[in-house]
C-alpha cells in the first residue's frame, strides 16, 4: 500500500541574522518540522546555491567538534547570504536515528567504533535519512537547476532523482581537528564524500 505523504507549511517570515537578511518557512512532515532558509527572490536566479543541511544538535547548537556540521552550516549560510540561495535545514538528527540513539552511538564511538559501526551495532543502517521533504521544497520554489553545496554523493543522487539539474557541485571544505579526523576519514573512505 503506497500512502502519499502530506506536508503542511508555514507562512514566510523575515529572519535577520548575523550573516544577512533571510526569509524562513517551515515544512511539517508528520511530526518533523524542517526549515527552508533563503534569500529573497533566490528562485529567480538561473541556478541558485542550495544546501541540504542535516540537523546536528550537538554540532550546530552546542558547538561539538566531533564532527564538521557546525562549520559547514555557518559556511553555507555565509555563502548563501552573499550569493543568494536556499538552505534546507533537514531535521533528521544523527542520520535519522534520533538524538537518544545518536548519543548512544557517541558512547560506542568513545569505545572505539566509528560512526558507521556504532549505528549498525545499535541496529540501524549507516544512513537512514529520507528526502521526501526536499522534493516538496524544490517543487514549492519551482527549482529546476541548482548549484549544490555538498560533499555527499548521496545528496547529489537525491537531487538528480528529483529531476533537478546540478549545474555545479560546490564543496564545503572544513579544516579537520584532532576530534573529527577519524569521522572525516570514514565519511571520505566509507561513504564516498568528495572533499
Amino acid at each position: 500500500m503506497n500512502t502519499k505523504i502530506s506536508f503542511e507549511k508555514s507562512a514566510i517570515a523575515n529572519l535577520p541574522s548575523k550573516y544577512g537578511h533571510f526569509k524562513i518557512r517551515v515544512y511539517k512532515e508528520g511530526i518533523q518540522e524542517h526549515l527552508a532558509i533563503f534569500t529573497e527572490n533566490f528562485e529567480k536566479q538561473e541556478s541558485p546555491l542550495v544546501r541540504i543541511h542535516s540537523e546536528c544538535l550537538t554540532g550546530d547548537t552546542l558547538g561539538s567538534i566531533k564532527c564538521d556540521c557546525n562549520n559547514q552550516l555557518h559556511k553555507a549560510l555565509k555563502l548563501i547570504a552573499v550569493e543568494g540561495g536556499l538552505l534546507i535545514y533537514h531535521r533528521q538528527e544523527g542520520r535519522n536515528i534520533g538524538l537518544l540513539n545518536k548519543v548512544n552511538a557517541y558512547a560506542l564511538q568513545d569505545q572505539g567504533r566509528n560512526t558507521i559501526e556504532a549505528n549498525v551495532e545499535l541496529g540501524f543502517a549507516p544512513d537512514q535519512r529520507t528526502y521526501d521533504v526536499v522534493g516538496e521544497i524544490f517543487n514549492d520554489f519551482h527549482l529546476t537547476k541548482i548549484r549544490l553545496l555538498t560533499n555527499n554523493p548521496a545528496k547529489v543522487s537525491v537531487v538528480e532523482g528529483l529531476n533537478v539539474e546540478i549545474t555545479e557541485r560546490v564543496p564545503v571544505i572544513i579544516d579537520p581537528n584532532p576530534h573529527n579526523e577519524g569521522y572525516l576519514k570514514v565519511k571520505k573512505e566509507q561513504m564516498g564524500h568528495m572533499f
